[in-house]
């Protein structure tokens, strides 16, 4: 199947951000959304290590080594931006100042709720962030991951079976494979990647997705 690059699946979820909108970018691919900006539109990043006002990475070579985001991400600063400590950042988040949250997931299931920082192996050590008051706190929460596990396993459940981040939070998930919206009917189809069919993408979903 036809998967998006990381950078491509950036782009998809970022051409969905509104307009003056302030938004939180999870660790790993979700850091990627902040460079695809549609252009007329603006939008204000936002990282719970205390910055309101994240730019996109800089070039290499122009790093500096005290701009880094909440994932230790080498980072710019939009005109205007800010910086605070970290209660003042989590008060953001915890009462209702962001707008929209782009997080990772081990696991989404059709209902809505979300893994995020632990999964069942106890070689890989669980990292919770500030995703649990991310989901609490933030009204829309959107979800950017790989569709399959790296051995194919199905991502996308009925039910979660790693320990949870949040009930019933996530809002829409982006992966490589599809675009779906989480309804009270399940998962619902928003788009596929181009050169993919359905068909192809339920076989590696665990949980129905409908049209």
């Amino acid at each position: 199947m036809n998967r998006l690059s990381d950078s491509d699946l950036a782009a998809r979820v970022a051409r969905d951000i509104p307009d003056g909108s302030y938004v939180n970018l999870g660790i790993g691919k979700p850091t990627h959304v902040s460079a695809h900006v549609p252009e007329g539109r603006e939008v204000i990043y936002h990282s719970e290590n205390g910055i309101l006002g994240v730019g996109p990475t800089p070039p290499a070579g122009q790093e500096d080594v005290e701009m880094i985001d909440a994932s230790k991400r080498y980072i710019t600063t939009a005109p205007g931006a800010s910086f605070f400590e970290h209660a003042d950042s989590f008060a953001m988040m915890r009462g209702g100042h962001i707008d929209i949250a782009v997080l990772g997931a081990y696991q989404v299931a059709e209902n809505g709720d979300l893994a995020n920082w632990a999964t069942l192996d106890e070689t890989f050590p669980p990292a919770v962030g500030g995703a649990m008051d991310l989901v609490v706190g933030v009204p829309r929460i959107l979800v950017m991951m790989r569709h399959t596990g790296r051995d194919g396993e199905a991502k996308l459940l009925r039910r979660c079976t790693f320990p949870l981040t949040g009930l019933g939070v996530v809002s829409r998930v982006y992966t490589d494979l599809a675009v779906l919206d989480v309804t009270d009917a399940g998962f619902v189809l928003v788009d596929l990647t181009p050169g993919n069919s359905l068909a192809e993408v339920q076989a590696v979903t665990e949980a129905t997705i409908h049209t």
